[in-house]
C-alpha cells in the first residue's frame, strides 16, 4: 500500500510487479546544430580577403571570432584557421598563412566588438597576425561569472541555446594542408551560435547585476599577454622523481637542448623527446651514445637522431660547478607555498586561513568560483605581506592599493577587500589555544 503522500506514478511504480516497472524515458536529444548558410570557402587569395574585407565592413553588430592552432603538433602558437562570423556578412574561414598581414581586415573590425570564448586562448596568435580588438565579449568568462558549472562552449551552447554542438576536430592539426572538408565545417559551427550566446548571456548579466563585472573583465582582458615564466623547464612531468641538483642540471640542459631543436623544427616538443625520456636520462646521467641508448625508458622520435645533442646536453650539466647548479626549488618573487606558512609566521597562516573561509562564502553568496573573485597569488601575496597599519580606515584604503597594484579590477577589489582586512585585524589576536591550529594552510593553494 502506498503512503497518502505518494503521486498516482510512484504509487503504480511500487504496485508493479518486480521486474516489471517502466523506466524513465530517456531525454531527446538537442538537435545538432548546423550551418545556416553553408560551408563557405577557405580564403587564401588576395582577392577573397578582400571580398571579406569589404563584407564584413558593412556588417553590422559584434563579430564572432575564433582561431585554430596546431597545438601539440607545432611548436609555434600561430593561427592556422581564422573563423569569423558577423550579421550581413556570414562567415568567413580565412587562411593566414597565405598572407603577408591581415592589416585590411583589422581596419575593418575597428571599433567592433569581438566574441570570443576562452579569449586568452586566442588573443595572442590573432594579435601575431595583426588582428587586436579595441572591445571583447568572452563568453567564457561570462559563464564564469554567471556560476555556470561547466562553460566550455559546446556545454554552454546547449544548456543556452538548446543545440549540441560537435567538437570531433578539436585536438587535430590544423597546419595540414588542404584541411578536410570535415574539419573546416566543425570550425566554422565554432562560431555559427556565438552571436546568439552572447545575446542570451549579456540579458543573464544584467539580470544578475554582473554586467558592470563582465565589463571591467573584459576591458582587462584588452591588455592580456601570455605569461613567461622564468624557468620552464621546470614544469617536466615527474620533476619530483629528480633529487639531486646535478640531476636537475641535466634535465635543465636537455630541456633547453629540446627546446631549440623544436623551435628550429616547429614541432612540439614532446614529439622529439618525451618528458619521461628526460627524467630517464637525468636520474641515469649515462657518460656516452651507447649508454644513453640502453637507459630504460629514454626513448622518442628524436632519441637516436639527435643523440649526440643529449650526450653533449648530459656532459655540459656533468661539468657544472655548484654554484651553477640550479636549486632545489623554482626562484620567485612571491610568498612561500601555503604549507609553510605556519612554521614560517604562524599568523600570516592564520590569516591565509581566515581569508580562504570568507572568502569561500563570498563566492557562494555570488554564485562564481573563488578564483575569479581573485586570483590565488594575489591572494597570498596580500596576506603574506599585509600593509603594516591597523588602523581599520587606514588599513582598508591600504588593501585596496595593494589588490590594484596586483591587477584586482574595482568590482573585486569592492568585494574583497571587507574580507582581507577582517582576515588581517582577526588574525593579530591571539588564538584561546596557542597549538597548532587544526585549519592551517595545508595546500598550495
Amino acid at each position: 500500500m502506498s503512503d497518502p503522500g505518494d503521486t498516482p506514478d510512484e504509487a503504480s511504480a511500487e504496485a508493479a510487479p518486480e521486474g516489471t516497472t517502466d523506466a524513465a524515458p530517456e531525454p531527446e536529444p538537442a538537435p545538432l546544430l548546423t550551418l545556416r548558410d553553408g560551408l563557405p570557402p577557405v580564403i587564401d587569395t588576395d582577392a577573397g580577403l578582400a571580398d571579406v574585407v569589404a563584407r564584413f565592413a558593412a556588417g553590422t553588430g559584434p563579430v564572432a571570432i575564433d582561431a585554430e592552432r596546431a597545438s601539440g603538433y607545432r611548436y609555434s602558437a600561430r593561427a592556422y584557421l581564422i573563423q569569423l562570423r558577423r550579421e550581413g556578412s556570414g562567415t568567413a574561414l580565412v587562411d593566414p598563412i597565405a598572407f603577408d598581414n591581415l592589416d585590411d581586415l583589422q581596419v575593418a573590425l575597428e571599433g567592433v566588438e569581438w566574441i570570443l570564448h576562452a579569449a586568452t586562448q586566442d588573443l595572442a596568435c590573432l594579435a601575431e597576425v595583426g588582428l587586436r580588438p579595441s572591445s571583447l565579449f568572452d563568453t567564457e568568462l561570462a559563464g564564469r561569472l554567471l556560476g555556470y558549472p561547466r562553460v566550455g562552449l559546446a556545454t554552454l551552447v546547449e544548456t543556452t541555446l538548446g543545440m549540441h554542438l560537435r567538437k570531433e576536430h578539436s585536438a587535430a592539426d590544423w597546419s595540414r594542408r588542404p584541411l578536410p572538408e570535415s574539419w573546416l565545417e566543425y570550425a566554422a559551427l565554432d562560431v555559427e551560435p556565438l552571436i546568439e550566446l552572447r545575446a542570451v548571456m549579456a540579458s543573464e548579466l544584467d539580470e544578475s547585476g554582473k554586467a558592470g563585472w563582465a565589463r571591467e573583465e573584459f576591458d582587462h582582458l584588452l591588455d592580456f599577454t601570455p605569461a613567461v615564466r622564468a624557468e620552464p623547464w621546470r614544469r617536466t612531468s615527474q620533476l619530483h622523481r629528480v633529487r639531486g641538483r646535478r640531476a636537475l642540471a641535466a634535465v635543465r640542459a636537455l630541456w633547453e637542448t629540446r627546446n631549440r631543436i623544436a623551435e628550429q623544427r616547429d614541432v612540439t616538443p614532446g614529439r622529439i623527446l618525451p618528458d619521461s625520456a628526460i627524467i630517464a636520462a637525468a636520474l641515469a646521467l649515462p657518460v656516452d651514445k651507447a649508454a644513453l641508448l640502453g637507459t630504460s625508458g629514454f626513448h622518442g622520435r628524436g632519441a637516436d637522431r639527435y643523440s649526440s645533442q643529449w650526450v653533449a646536453a648530459l656532459a655540459e650539466a656533468r661539468g657544472l660547478s655548484e654554484s651553477e647548479l640550479p636549486q632545489r626549488g623554482p626562484r620567485g618573487d612571491g610568498p612561500p607555498v601555503p604549507r609553510t606558512w605556519i612554521d614560517k609566521d604562524p599568523v600570516a597562516a592564520r590569516r591565509l586561513t581566515a581569508a580562504r573561509a570568507g572568502m569561500a562564502t563570498l563566492a557562494e553568496t555570488n554564485n562564481l568560483p573563488v578564483e575569479n573573485l581573485l586570483t590565488p597569488d594575489t591572494l597570498r601575496r596580500v596576506l603574506w605581506t599585509p600593509p603594516g597599519t591597523r588602523e581599520p580606515a587606514a588599513l582598508a584604503q591600504a588593501v585596496q592599493e595593494q589588490l590594484a597594484g596586483h591587477g584586482a579590477r574595482p568590482w573585486q577589489i569592492g568585494l574583497v577587500e571587507p574580507v582581507l582586512t577582517a582576515a588581517i585585524l582577526a588574525a593579530d589576536e591571539e588564538p584561546e589555544d596557542a597549538d597548532t591550529p587544526s585549519d592551517a594552510p595545508s595546500s598550495d593553494g
